[in-house]
């Protein structure tokens, strides 16, 4: 009888390991959307994140370097880090934004009243305001090798 129990106890602890494990792979984005943040603020390729519950620090890890296109291109770096909270993100570092043929490292998103459709990247002297919808899904990112040198064929090709 014993032996029925701890046999019980170890599939359960199996189950609720694997249950856990798969659904790893979308979980940034729905943080991001429990914290009033759309989903989209993070491209597609998302291999590996870190979240801590109780400060909000957080890890993005990327394949590689990327663009994506929205309103404007935004460029993320291999790593991504800062702090979620309600319908911001703070000290954030790994995200710049393009305005002018100029890139400018965003520090800090914030979505104004939800109802308002806004979205605003901190930039350092500015904030630019975006529509929110445009972040609405993840986007496709395409990998970069060098400062302007863009890989054609996304994240994933390793050889050209």
């Amino acid at each position: 009888m014993i032996r029925i129990i701890q046999i019980t106890i170890i599939l359960c602890f199996s189950i609720a390991a694997v249950i856990s494990i798969s659904t790893d792979d979308e979980s940034i984005y729905e943080i991001l959307k429990q914290n009033g943040l759309p989903s989209g603020i993070f491209p597609k390729g998302v291999t590996e994140f870190n979240f801590d519950v109780k400060t909000g620090r957080f890890s993005v890890y990327l394949n590689r370097s990327c663009d994506a296109k929205y309103e404007a291109e935004l460029r993320y770096e291999a790593n991504v880090t800062g702090t979620i909270g309600d319908s911001h993100v703070a000290d954030l570092s790994g995200i710049s934004a393009q305005d002018l043929f100029l890139w400018f490292p965003v520090k800090g998103i914030r979505v104004d009243v939800p109802s308002s459709g806004l979205i605003y990247f901190d930039v350092g002297v500015v904030r630019k305001q975006y529509s929110l919808s445009f972040f609405d899904a993840p986007r496709d990112c395409v990998a970069v090798r060098g400062e302007n040198e863009i890989v054609r064929g996304g994240l994933n090709q390793e050889n050209l």
